[in-house]
């Protein structure tokens, strides 16, 4: 696990309160919206500086929903955003566009989150342009200097992603989430698509570059014995709602919640001395309930379809 300091409590890079989304789940003949679903139902946390939180559920929980309304790469219903003091959802297009060069994402799919038709360093230097101003060496050099910190020879600017591993590809997302110097780093399911080794290798270039940068991440798994060796502090998430949070240990330790207790106990055991009992496994089944209650389903109201922007 990363290490912590006993310096006191630190201030907040990133500020969540309320955040809610609903999708529309159903459409009449016209189009219309005529019933949603609430993805993300009330979510709060915090992210000091320097820190990792990660967020862990099922699939289909709301955690890859609140990593994108956090950078607007979706709009929420409600709710607050304040990402370095600033009201997020308040800004306008160019004052969004500054503060997204504190703020980056790794997407899950590195095949999918890069441009197949730009060379690895046109992609890496895009970026570099729009936020720095770069512009010939400057920026030829600062693309050399970024694929050297992510461990890939300069040589790789001039190939296309599918001459890559996914592997590869993962370190060419971080290279370029890095470009412009962010203070918070949204990773997405980062090391979901790789093999296990190649996992280790980029778990520790991020945890690398969080103790020399101060990088705060936002780690969005499904894999709670990873994140529990790689976050600071964990949220679970069910349903759209955060029903338990703490520090990484404490929670798998001692989880309290009885989904997060159901979470807990389905986590493989790699070493046999460490195998739960049968009794163990029953007295955790004991605390779950048979069932988690379904996703609520709200109708749109008949009056207010002419009015739907949907």
């Amino acid at each position: 696990m990363p290490e912590t300091t006993d310096t006191g409590p630190a201030e907040p890079l990133l500020e969540v309160t309320g955040l809610r989304k609903s999708f529309v789940t159903k459409r009449d003949v016209f189009g219309r919206a005529v019933a949603r679903e609430d993805a993300v139902r009330g979510v709060s946390f915090a992210l000091p500086r320097g820190r990792t939180l990660g967020i862990v559920g099922e699939t289909g929980a709301g955690k890859s929903t609140v990593g994108r309304l956090v950078l607007r790469l979706a709009e929420p219903d409600a709710g607050s955003v304040r990402l370095l003091g600033e009201d997020v959802l308040a800004l306008g297009r160019r004052d969004l566009r500054r503060l997204r060069r504190r703020a980056q994402m790794i997407f899950q799919d590195p095949f999918a989150s890069l441009d197949p038709r730009m060379l690895v360093g046109q992609t890496i230097g895009e970026p570099l342009l729009l936020h720095a101003g770069l512009k010939g060496a400057a920026r030829t050099a600062r693309i050399v200097e970024l694929l050297g910190r992510v461990g890939l020879p300069a040589g790789t600017a001039d190939r296309y992603p599918h001459e890559f591993s996914g592997g590869q590809l993962q370190r060419v997302a971080i290279a370029r989430a890095l470009a412009s110097e962010p203070d918070l780093i949204v990773c997405d399911e980062p090391v979901a698509a790789l093999d296990v080794s190649v996992q280790a290798q980029v778990l520790n270039l991020l945890l690398d570059l969080q103790a020399e940068r101060g990088l705060s991440y936002l780690f969005i798994s499904h894999d709670l014995s990873l994140v529990r060796s790689f976050a600071h502090e964990v949220a679970v998430m069910n349903h759209g709602e955060i029903v338990e949070s703490g520090p990484g240990t404490e929670l798998f330790d001692r989880p309290q919640h009885p989904y997060t207790k159901e979470l807990v106990s389905a986590i493989p055991v790699t070493r046999p001395g460490r195998r739960r009992s049968t009794a163990d496994r029953r007295a955790a089944a004991l605390v779950v309930p048979a069932a988690p209650e379904p996703p609520v389903v709200r109708p749109v109201l008949s009056h207010a379809l002419e009015g739907d922007p949907s």
